[in-house]
């Protein structure tokens, strides 16, 4: 595989959210912008918390109420512990992850941390997930997922960052298309809906570090679990879905206000 130079010179939205939850692998640049972004809305470490505990809650559900063994998680991020392959193999051991990210410090990292059990497989692919055929025709997609078995796949805190020429809905749809009946979608999608003026700010602050935002309605977040099944309760914020249904390793959604998150949640089952 080609090697890549890591870019420490410029702020990366998957080193920020590292920085702002507290983990190490980040660098200067990464920090400025998140201290930047946090002083506009102080609420930021509060919304990006929520947003990893409903990625941990849905794959939950798919593990133990939908039987998922299958994942296939786009715009993996740095892998802070305990990430998806972890949360699916506490309850079945022997499910396979692929990662699929197109950051080369997440490659680097991956390649040491994403381990999971001796009976499961995770496996990682270098791409953009804008080109939905990379990601199918990987040789790590294709080896380590069965497309005869249902697949989960799961597209947390990433489609704010493409733009309405990249067709988001159609990319996830051709993601989908050749997943089996069964398969399901577990998705967080970036809203400016309850904290426009302190979300905007943030918006502005990613915008002028390279990374443009597009900021979604609760109806066109809704676009992209069309024709499939929702499952209850649908399409709402983050904290809001299924709170507290977990082994305690969340701190549930009471305490948190809907004026602190700025993503939405769903989970649906493709017929």
């Amino acid at each position: 595989m080609t090697e890549h130079r890591v870019d420490t010179g410029s702020a990366h939205s998957a080193r920020i959210y590292d920085y702002i939850l507290g983990g190490d692998d980040h660098y200067p640049a990464d920090r400025e912008a998140g201290d930047a972004m946090c002083h506009e809305w102080p609420a930021l470490p509060v919304h990006m918390r929520a947003n990893r505990d409903f990625m941990h809650r849905a794959v939950r559900h798919l593990a133990r109420e939908a039987g998922i063994r299958q994942f296939l998680d786009i715009g993996t991020g740095i892998p802070t512990s305990p990430n998806l392959h972890e949360i699916a193999q506490e309850t079945a051991p022997g499910a396979r992850v692929v990662y699929v990210d197109n950051d080369p410090l997440v490659l680097a990292l991956s390649r040491e941390l994403l381990s999971g059990t001796p009976e499961g497989r995770t496996a990682y692919v270098e791409a953009d997930m804008r080109d939905p055929a990379a990601v199918l025709g990987a040789q790590g997609f294709r080896e380590t997922l069965d497309l005869s078995e249902p697949v989960a796949l799961t597209v947390i805190a990433i489609v704010h960052f493409m733009l309405d020429e990249h067709d988001a809905v159609g990319i996830v749809r051709r993601l989908l298309e050749p997943l089996p009946s069964g398969s399901c979608l577990a998705m967080s999608v970036g809203t400016a809906d309850f904290a426009p003026d302190e979300v905007g700010r943030v918006a502005r602050e990613y915008a002028a570090r390279g990374m443009p935002m597009r900021l979604r309605t609760h109806a066109e977040a809704a676009e992209f679990f069309e024709g499939l099944a929702l499952v209850e309760p649908g399409v709402v914020q983050v904290h809001k879905w299924r709170p507290n249904r977990t082994d305690g390793m969340e701190s549930g959604g009471e305490s948190i206000r809907d004026e602190d998150i700025a993503m939405y949640g769903a989970v649906a089952h493709k017929p």
